[in-house]
This record gives structure tokens, sequence and C-alpha cells, in this order.
């Protein structure tokens, strides 16, 4: 390999074949590889196919002994647990990809979808909001839901209760898509089964997680940034001052997407999330005519668009940025690079910014990023949604 552990960047060739689709499974399934990871090495080998062959040098560049991608065996497993789902997996680069969600600096790199993935070509809005709502929220968002869907959006969420659940029920007929936090062949909340294999039947089930994960806590904001990315507006109907809903709210607003919120009762801490959002600037949303007014609007001026997107990325040096999965803890490296030491003396358990490490190392990006992947290979700093970056501790 050259100096360091990247090269001059590859052209990207999408997959194309079933071998290429497995190759890419395996890449992303690989032992601290992320999402963001995942793009490094695709930007510098141009195929999971070489990135995969590479992995275990570059594994051992940064100081990871033994180091073996993901078996084949474990990733055909995979496939075929998708075809007995009936489930269809979606690469990264290939036509059926959401073109939204490829925009966002974190995309996953492969999907899968159980379902109807035609409604991944259709203009969507999101609806979310909190699992203990209020006869009030609910029915807003089931009156919302069903005026977008007479509209021909298709409603996405997240399959939660309360909110999420209403506004999947209202959409079924019009079109729904579930963002999941567990594999597409688990059901999460058990009450929501019923649902579930209603919206199996006639909407879309969608994750990036593998079959039969069961959802885990870290899981839920890395789906939070599916639910935002897949679509150009976020109404949040009903949140609590530290719902979820607004960790969805803010990934939005990261991605250059439009917040919209339901205003509540200012007693009601159940609207307390919409109202703070209100405040800080969200449109206000009494009906779907609202919603569909902003669309209009959003669908009238793609060139601003374009900037408020083209800022969100120019705010992200280097390569796409995700939140990885935890990863174990490595041993320290005895011989750790000099700069790599002084990142890790900038980091600590609280989450830091990328760009805002960049500005302090006062270093270019091309030379921090290949430190930052070497880290990141060895587990011991991980990184989270929004470009946010944390000492392993």
């Amino acid at each position: 390999m050259e100096s360091g552990l990247f090269a001059l960047p590859t052209p990207f060739t999408p997959p194309t074949t079933e071998e290429d689709e497995l190759a890419t499974l395996r890449l992303i399934r690989s032992r601290r590889v992320g999402p963001a990871t995942y793009f490094k090495l695709i930007a510098e080998y141009g195929t999971a196919q070489a990135a995969l062959a590479a992995l275990p040098e570059v594994a051992r560049a940064a100081g990871v002994s033994g180091y073996a991608p993901c078996p084949e065996a474990v990733a055909l497993a995979e496939l075929r647990a998708g075809r007995r789902a009936g489930a269809r997996l979606i690469c990264h680069g290939q036509p059926g990809y959401p073109a939204s969600l490829a925009e966002i600096p974190d995309a996953p790199p492969t999907l899968w979808a159980r379902g109807d993935s035609a409604l991944l070509a259709r203009p969507m809005v999101a609806l979310v909001g909190a699992r203990n709502a209020s006869s009030l929220g609910l029915r807003m968002a089931r009156k919302l839901a069903g005026g977008l869907g007479a509209a021909g959006l298709v409603v996405v969420s997240g399959l939660a209760r309360g909110i999420d659940a209403a506004a999947h029920t209202a959409a079924i007929s019009s079109g729904t898509i579930a963002v999941l936090a567990g594999g597409v062949d688990v059901i999460y909340p058990p009450e929501n089964a019923d649902l579930t294999q209603a919206i199996a039947a006639r909407g879309l089930l969608l994750s990036e997680q593998p079959l039969g994960q069961e959802p885990q806590a870290r899981h839920f904001p890395m789906r939070n940034r599916i639910i935002s990315g897949l679509v150009r507006v976020v109404v949040v109907v009903e949140a609590a001052g530290r719902s979820g809903s607004l960790i969805t709210a803010r990934l939005a607003l990261d991605q250059g997407r439009e917040v919209m919120a339901v205003p509540g009762h200012p007693l009601d801490a159940r609207a307390a999330g919409c109202n703070a959002l209100i405040r800080d600037g969200a449109a206000l949303v009494r009906g779907a005519e609202d919603v569909l007014a902003l669309l209009d609007g959003v669908q009238g001026r793609p060139e601003a668009v374009a900037d408020v997107e083209a800022g969100a990325r120019a705010d992200a040096p280097g390569a796409p940025r995700a939140a990885a999965p935890r990863a174990s803890q490595a041993p320290p490296a005895p011989n750790a690079q000099p700069l790599q030491a002084t990142i890790l003396d900038r980091l600590g358990p609280s989450p830091l910014a990328e760009d805002q490490l960049i500005r302090e190392l006062a270093l270019p990006a091309s030379q921090i990023a290949p430190e930052l992947l070497a880290l990141e290979i060895e587990g011991r700093i991980e990184r989270q949604a929004g470009g946010m970056l944390a000492r392993v501790v």
C-alpha cells in the first residue's frame, strides 16, 4: 500500500450482480465497519469486493492484528433469510435505492425492503410523535396521514406505539413505509403485530439491520436518520421535551429537510417538544393543507433546497459519516501515531462534531480522515449520528 491508509480515490462501481451484492453485504457486516468506514473504503477501492480484499491490510496498518471480514457464509445466510421473509436487498448505488436517502452523508449502504418497494419512488412525508400519545394527538395523526395520503404522499414513520402506529394505520390504503430499528422480519413492539403484517402486505417495511436483529437502544437514532432522510418534510405531531421524535427533527435539520410541528396546550408535557420546535422556527401545522403548502414551496424552489443540502454537506469534511455500531474496546496500540494520540486527547465519552475537531487541530481534513478511520477500526473511537465522534472508554 502507499504511505497512509488511502491512495487516490477510485471511481465507485455500483453492485450489479448477486456476487456484488454479497460482497456489499459482507463489507457492511464486517466487524467495526459502519456506514462511514464503508463509504471511505468504497471511495478508496471502488468496489466492495476490492475493499473486502484490502480490509485485513487496512486493519493491520491500523494496529489490529488477525482481522477477518464477515465470512461469506454469514452473508449468504442473511440473503437466504431475506428470501424466506419475502424481503429484497437494495444496495446504495442501485436504481431502486431511494434518491432522497442517498443524498444524506451517512446513508445506509444496504436496505432490506419487505413489501411494495415501488413506494420508495413516490414523494414522502414523515409523521412522528409520542409513544404515550393523547387521544387528541392520535386523532390528529390519523387526520394528517389520511389527508396527506389522499394527496398522493407516502406516509413514513417508525412503527412505534402511539403517533407512529396511528399514522401508519390511517395511511395503509394510500401508501405507508415503516422504518424499523430491528430486522424487517422482527415484530416490535409486540402489540403492533397485526399492523406490521398489514404494512408488509400493502405498504413497505424497511430496515438497514440484518434479518432477525432484535432492536437495541442504539438502533433507534440510526433508524431515525433514515426516516428523515427519505423525506423532504418531517412533521412532529406530539412530543415531550426530551422525546426521541426531537432527535428525528434535529437529524432532519442536519440533512437540510423541513421540520413542522403540531402545537399543543402549554400545560401538556406531551406537547412541550412541539411547542419548543415552533418557538425555534418550525412551521406550525393545523392540518394536511399546511404540510402540502410547504411541500409545494419546497418543490417549487429546488435551487434553494439544493443550496441548503450543499451547505449541510459542506459542513461535513471527508467522506460520508454515520453512527456506526459500537465496537468492542480494543487495547491501545503501543506505537500510536502522534496525530492519533492528539485526536484521542481531544475526544471523550461526550460526542464532538468531526468538523469542530478538524478546526481545533488546524490540519487538513485529508490528513485527519485516515487517522480517524484507523482509530475507528481499532475500536478506540465511534461515530454517532450527525457526524459526531466519541472516544470508547
